[in-house]
């Protein structure tokens, strides 16, 4: 076979493969195709309803509050000896101190500005001191006690405080509960001590002194910051410790005391705070019974917790007489909106030896 015939045979042999396959397509599965997309209809996002911001600022909080807070700070001298626990009413202050007495038991002196429960039972109140004295003035404060030290008595009645004692001057606004033993069953109420301060005329047109708070939240100087959120304060007795874990969900520290919570009788709530502040000081012992001396003019170190964060600080006083908190670079720190303890600590072993921290609970 010559090459034009091989030529022609294999064009006749391709046509052929060609007109096969077209005539046999009838037979081939159908291909699917898919549909032209047709488009849903839309839904409209509803809005959600925000609440309108509330038009006043608790000042030493930072809350929002429906009307405005005018009242002058109440500072309540209250028991924290074990038999005074749990105490009432310590949920409603807008700051709590914690400092040292005698023997190495601490006080705790409540600040009632911006409170609204007036009739709620606020006790055990126990006995004024010097630097208890120095606390209340710095928030401009009427102090409710019952006794103090010589020299808490001398400064009251010579330089005319505004005080409420129930020993000596104001009896009638406090009662005791057949429900403990004297002297830790001395209770009060905002009520009963506003109208005791009404009576013996203490201006209430005293500005109140202000806080100074973060708009959202924001830890104070987030780039210094190191994780802490359970932590323990030691004062002075191994045997006494005060500790505190943090919540990331409502952005609180829990308090307890040798690792049971710390209660307020009132509402059985524990006691939480926004901001946790530990600074040192020089403590002196004045006398035979344990009376101390505590320095709240020098400054010095001090330690910020809130949100799982801890931050170095330096407390001062202020010129306005009231202890304020401030950077290492002397900016005024910002506060987390909600209640602040304040915990005092001898400088000596210095601040470091009575805070500990962790990074989280289940840490150590």
């Amino acid at each position: 076979m010559n090459n034009r015939l091989r030529g022609s045979l294999a064009a006749m042999l391709a046509a052929t493969i060609v007109m096969t396959a077209a005539c046999g397509g009838s037979n081939a599965a159908p291909v699917n195709v898919p549909p032209e997309p047709t488009a849903s209809p839309t839904m409209e996002a509803t809005p959600i309803p925000t609440a309108a911001p509330l038009p006043y600022t608790a000042p030493l909080s930072g809350i929002g509050l429906a009307q405005e807070a005018k009242f002058r700070p109440m500072a309540v001298m209250i028991n924290n000896f074990s038999a005074a626990r749990p105490q009432s009413g310590l949920t409603g202050a807008d700051v709590i101190w914690e400092v040292l007495a005698e023997g190495g038991i601490t006080r705790l002196v409540a600040i009632f500005q911006s409170t609204e429960s007036l009739s709620d039972t606020i006790g055990p109140i126990r006995s004024n001191r010097k630097y208890l004295i120095d606390i209340a003035d710095s928030y401009g404060a009427v102090m409710a006690h019952a006794g103090g030290s010589p020299e808490a008595y001398g400064i009251l009645q010579k330089q005319g405080k505004p005080y409420l004692d129930e020993i000596t001057n104001a009896g009638s606004y406090f009662w005791r509960s057949k429900d403990r033993k004297a002297p830790h069953n001395l209770y009060s109420s905002l009520e009963k001590l506003r109208e005791g301060a009404e009576k013996k005329k203490y201006s209430d047109d005293k500005p109140v002194p202000v806080y100074q708070f973060s708009e959202n939240g924001t830890v104070a100087d987030a780039s210094g910051a190191e994780d802490a959120r359970d932590i323990t304060i030691k004062f002075l007795m191994d045997s006494y410790k005060v500790g505190y874990i943090y919540d990331e969900t409502s952005g609180l520290y829990s308090r307890s005391i040798n690792g049971e919570p710390h209660i307020d009788l009132n509402n059985n709530a524990t006691l939480a705070a926004a901001n946790l502040i530990v600074f040192e000081t020089t403590h002196r012992t004045l006398d035979d019974v344990g009376r101390l001396s505590v320095d709240l003019v020098s400054g010095g170190k001090a330690y910020l917790f809130q949100k799982g964060k801890k931050i170095d600080i330096d407390w001062v006083s202020a010129p306005d007489d009231m202890i304020r908190f401030a950077t290492k670079e002397g900016a005024e720190i910002s506060l987390v909106p909600g209640k602040t303890y304040i915990h005092i600590v001898p400088n000596k072993p210095a601040l470091a030896e009575h805070v500990a921290w962790v990074q989280s609970a289940s840490a150590g």
